[in-house]
């Protein structure tokens, strides 16, 4: 029961996030692009919903050794931006998950108007329990979602069972420091909807425990503190989208929560981490 109320609580938090189909396709028309004809160029500087960008996503394809050949599995997908942009980019056919069906909506309409639905496929699940085939993928991908899950033991048990053998796992995910205190985390579990965040060496350890091979864990948390500063900047922004589309309640709300969020970042008590890790061929 926690669960579910717990995933109804992110689905209200995303169906009100100030990135979606709607307001990416506004940015482009105020860009002078013509939005009937789509392409995942015009796309990708406002589709990747996640810190840093197309960088991030390149960083991801580069660690998982992406290729044609490839088939990825995007756990928490949102609207879609980097499986469209792997797809395109790298050759590789993409299985989204996503638990959002408004989302999830949105990048099938995305995708199919890039034409890419022939390589680029969504999934509605929970990441906990996908429904989907042992071994079905060479890699996963997922990038500052996992922090949204409770029961990190079953969500990298799911991983491992979905991944071939020599498959390979890679993800970004927003951590707890030593420095976080219990009321900080609750505010978070509260505002941000986090659950059970992990930290650095929780991630390590659940990675090796389930079979795993962990290749690379890179700290990216001074860097993500930037990209913060600039993503709030950016949210406060896209204000006029936002109160049209909801109210200028639920802009200051929302700049408050950011604001307080980031700021944890400037404190140290946040921090952030991108994941390699392999799973041999017999485990």
């Amino acid at each position: 029961m926690a669960n579910t109320t717990h995933s109804k609580l992110v689905n209200v938090f995303y169906n009100t996030h100030p990135i979606s189909e709607s307001q990416v396709l506004d940015k482009l028309a105020q860009t002078g692009a013509d939005t009937s004809i789509l392409t995942v160029e015009l796309l990708q500087h406002h589709d990747q919903d996640h810190f840093g960008g197309l960088a991030a996503t390149d960083a991801l394809a580069l660690h998982a050794k992406i290729n044609e050949s490839t088939h990825v599995l995007d756990l928490c997908c949102g609207l879609g931006g980097p499986a469209r942009y792997l797809a395109y980019h790298y050759g590789c056919r993409v299985t989204g998950v996503d638990m959002n069906t408004d989302r999830l909506a949105g990048a099938v309409r995305l995708t199919e108007r890039t034409k890419l639905q022939d390589r680029v496929l969504f999934h509605h699940a929970n990441a906990l329990q996908t429904g989907l085939a042992d071994e079905t993928f060479d890699v996963i991908v997922s990038q500052e979602a996992f922090c949204h899950i409770p029961n990190k033991k079953t969500l990298i048990t799911e991983c491992v069972r979905l991944l071939k053998p020599g498959g390979r796992i890679v993800y970004t995910d927003i951590l707890a420091r030593s420095s976080m205190t219990n009321e900080i985390r609750s505010r978070l579990e509260t505002e941000m909807v986090f659950s059970e965040l992990s930290t650095l060496e929780q991630y390590c350890h659940l990675l090796e425990e389930k079979g795993c091979q962990v290749i690379e864990v890179e700290d990216l948390s001074d860097n993500w503190a930037q990209i913060l500063i600039d993503r709030l900047a950016m949210y406060r922004s896209l204000k006029e989208q936002t109160v049209s589309s909801f109210d200028l309640a639920h802009f200051q709300k929302w700049d408050r929560t950011y604001s307080f969020f980031v700021g944890l970042y400037r404190s140290g008590e946040l921090g952030g981490g991108r994941f390699v890790a392999h799973k041999p061929k017999s485990i």
